[in-house]
């Protein structure tokens, strides 16, 4: 009898011992599992917003008469300059066509282009001239103004390789949803470095402070005056 019930014993064991390695199975799953299944439901890990290096671009049309840049092309031009300062690494590449119809009204305001840069903020050091060829020498070529630029980008969109049809059955977003507001967000940012990390704190406001520091010393109230307004009254 003894024995018997040790026998039962670790026949009972063996069963949860196996049973707990089956339930074990069933709930060991990968990162990479848990992703793509978060990915079926989160558009933000279907559609995320990266931040690279990207140029930004300024295409000037150039025709083959032309000889000198107008007041709206200047302030475009300086405008780029500006920019290139605030969002970019403060140096400016002009890219002019070589071997298209306009290639002498190119070499008449690349001049001017520079002159126009440099009103804009930047330095002669920090602009730089680069040829590209044109195979069409009957084209009137552009010249492209460009430098490196921090942007956000989200997509493409446009994906519909599934049928919508299923999609509430498995209780899953759609393989396009939500790619249009990932994409509206990356564009509107103003500063992209701003979604890698928050930015440094603004120095204090040293005028206020003595302010502040004054009227306590005086027992004086140190919170701003406060008017009320229309909106502040209560209806009767």
């Amino acid at each position: 009898m003894v024995a018997i019930k040790m026998s039962r014993s670790r026949t009972a064991i063996g069963a949860t011992f196996l049973v707990s390695l089956v339930l074990a199975g069933c709930n060991s799953q990968t990162v990479g599992q848990n992703n793509s299944q978060l990915a079926l439901t989160d558009y933000s890990l279907r559609h995320p917003i990266v931040v690279t290096e990207q140029p930004e671009v300024l295409d000037l049309p150039v025709g083959a008469n032309m000889r000198n840049l107008n007041n709206s092309l200047k302030g475009t031009i300086e405008g780029f300059g500006a920019d290139s300062r605030k969002r970019g690494n403060g140096r400016v590449e002009i890219l002019v066509p070589s071997g298209s119809r306009n290639e002498a009204a190119v070499h008449s305001v690349v001049p001017q282009i520079r002159s126009a840069l440099r009103a804009g903020g930047l330095s002669a050091g920090a602009i730089s001239t680069r040829s590209y060829s044109v195979g069409d020498a009957s084209a009137d070529a552009p010249i492209r103004l460009s430098y490196p630029r921090i942007q956000a980008t989200a997509g493409p969109c446009g994906s519909w390789d599934g049928n919508l049809g299923n999609v509430p059955n498995k209780n899953i977003d759609y393989g396009n949803y939500g790619c249009a507001t990932q994409a509206n967000l990356a564009a509107m940012v103003e500063n992209p470095s701003d979604l890698l990390s928050p930015r440094a704190t603004a120095p204090a406001d040293q005028a206020r402070r003595a302010n502040v520091y004054k009227n306590f010393r005086e027992g004086k109230t140190t919170a701003s005056t406060f008017a009320e307004g229309v909106g502040a009254a209560v209806s009767e």
